[in-house]
């Protein structure tokens, strides 16, 4: 069993097993694990160092910078547990940033700082950009999100996780991920490495930002055949500008294939938004989508009633 203390050998391990050093790390106090004991599935031997690609140059998001993290070839998961009450509720959250760089503050240690206020573990996934993509144009970041899906699962009772309310969030390139996820979990990309490959990836429910290629731009915004919805897709939550470039159609074309295989889905569309604010208010309506999203955990029985907490099963 890894607990908190032992992060500073997790990290060691990280940098010397696979010759590189991370350019961002979560804060002290949090559990990280590499994603895989040895090498990722297909990675290169020899993989160009981690990086921060913010420059001064890029567009801040609220008055703040991002810290765009690039060239991630080592996956990890950052275990951000809540520190007063506990719900039992897990999320894994996945930060977009259209499979060549990873959002990592705004969309996802900025996540999980609310998750947490309300309770819910989060687990963040850095998982590999840029040798991945959509799938099926590659298999590598859906392999990391099966793959830490599955240890979350088999952690549960140290973790204090209820492996029943166990869901998924992602943010743009993220938030396909996460809709992947959603609809590839009966069969693993890869060989099983352990225990925690025999623990369901299904995730119990989602929560869609933004998202990208689930519509196809060049065939009329058609639904993406590569996300095959069916009745066992998990319950959705999704929420777009109609402004946005990446195309609001990925998230109503998403929203109408899981009314059509009868899986309950709510769909929030604003006016105004844009693309990448993640949780970071503005005068925007948009920017309070996170209590549209409390309420629907609420509503559908992964939170507990306002003031009623409970603890993992």
């Amino acid at each position: 069993m890894l607990r908190l203390s032992t992060l500073a050998t997790v990290i060691f391990l990280s940098t010397s097993l696979f010759g590189q050093k991370p350019a961002w790390q979560p804060a002290p106090g949090h559990l990280t694990l590499n994603l895989w004991p040895h090498r990722a599935p297909g990675a290169a031997a020899n993989s160009a160092p981690e990086f921060d690609a913010t420059t001064a140059k890029d567009h801040l998001i609220a008055g703040k910078p991002v810290i765009r993290l690039g060239n991630v070839s080592v996956p990890t998961l950052t275990v951000y547990q809540p520190t007063a009450k506990n719900t039992g509720a897990a999320v894994l959250v996945f930060p977009g940033g259209a499979y060549h760089i990873l959002a990592i503050d705004l969309e996802g240690t900025e996540v999980c700082d609310w998750l947490n206020s309300t309770g819910i573990t989060c687990i963040l996934v850095k998982y590999r950009v840029p040798d991945s993509g959509p799938y099926s144009k590659s298999s590598a970041a859906l392999q990391d999100a099966q793959r830490a899906l599955g240890i979350v699962r088999s952690h549960a009772t140290e973790w204090h996780v209820d492996p029943q309310r166990i869901g998924v969030l992602g943010f743009s390139a993220g938030a396909h991920l996460a809709a992947a996820l959603s609809t590839h979990f009966e069969q693993r990309l890869y060989d099983p490495v352990d225990a925690a490959d025999k623990a369901s990836c299904r995730p119990d429910f989602a929560v869609i930002v933004y998202p990208g290629y689930l519509a196809l731009a060049e065939q009329n915004f058609a639904f993406n055949p590569d996300i095959p919805v069916t009745s066992q897709t998990p319950p959705t939550f999704i929420v777009q500008a109609e402004d946005d470039p990446v195309h609001v159609e990925n998230s109503t074309a998403y929203f109408l294939a899981l009314k059509n295989a009868k899986v309950p889905a709510e769909l929030h569309i604003y006016a105004n938004g844009g693309h990448g604010y993640g949780l970071r208010r503005t005068d925007l309506p948009i920017t309070a989508w996170p209590k549209l999203v409390e309420t629907w955990l609420q509503t559908i029985k992964v939170l507990p009633p306002t003031g009623l907490p409970t603890v993992a099963r």
